[in-house]
C-alpha cells in the first residue's frame, strides 16, 4: 500500500484572485481540507487547502502560497495527495482506490485473469479496469460484492466472479 493517497486535483484557476477550481475525490468532498498539507505526486510541492465555496464541478479554494491567477493557472492538472495516516480508517468492505491498483485478479477457480490497471467511476458505481496477457482488450469489471466477492490486500489479490460473457 502506498504511503499517500490521491484525494483531489486542481482543475485550474477560479477567478483572478488566486483561487483554484478544486475537484475532490473524497467520499465527503469537503473533507479534502481536513487532511493537513497536501502534496503533488512527486512530493516536491505542498499546500494547505481552504475551501471558499462550492462551484459547478467542485469547489473554489485557496491554496497556501498561491496569491495570483497566473500561479493558479500553472497548477492546472496537479493531483493532490494526502498522507495515508491522515485519512480515516475504512470499514472492512471499503477500500481506497489506490490500494486496489495493481492487485492480481483471479477467477473463482484460481485462474489468473489479469491485474487492476485503474479504478473508474462514471456515476453508476466503481469499475475495475483489468488488463492481462489472455485478454484481447481491457475489461471493466463492476466492483460489487457479487462480481468481486474477495479482496485480499495482504496477499495482493482479488477473487472475481465476472458476469457471464464478460471475458469472452
Amino acid at each position: 500500500m502506498s504511503d499517500k493517497v490521491c484525494v483531489g486535483a486542481i482543475a485550474g484557476a477560479f477567478g483572478v484572485k488566486g483561487e483554484v477550481r478544486l475537484k475532490s475525490f473524497c467520499a465527503e468532498p469537503e473533507a479534502i481540507q481536513t487532511y493537513g498539507a497536501l502534496t503533488s505526486e512527486d512530493g516536491e510541492q505542498s499546500w494547505t487547502v481552504k475551501i471558499s465555496r462550492q462551484v459547478k464541478g467542485g469547489f473554489a479554494a485557496r491554496l497556501s502560497g498561491v496569491q495570483y491567477k497566473d500561479q493558479a493557472d500553472k497548477l492546472r492538472g496537479v493531483r493532490l495527495y494526502a498522507p495515508r495516516e491522515a485519512l480515516p480508517d475504512l470499514p472492512d468492505d471499503e477500500y481506497y482506490h489506490a490500494d486496489l491498483m495493481n492487485l492480481q485478479v483471479f477467477d473463482t477457480g484460481g485462474v489468473e485473469i489479469g491485474k487492476v490497471r485503474a479504478v473508474l467511476n462514471h456515476g453508476a458505481g466503481d469499475l475495475l479496469e483489468i488488463t492481462g496477457p489472455h485478454l484481447k482488450q481491457p475489461v471493466l469489471l463492476p466492483f460489487t460484492q457479487e462480481s468481486v466477492p474477495t479482496v485480499d490486500l495482504p496477499s495482493g489479490r482479488i477473487i472475481a466472479d465476472p458476469p457471464e460473457g464478460l471475458l469472452d
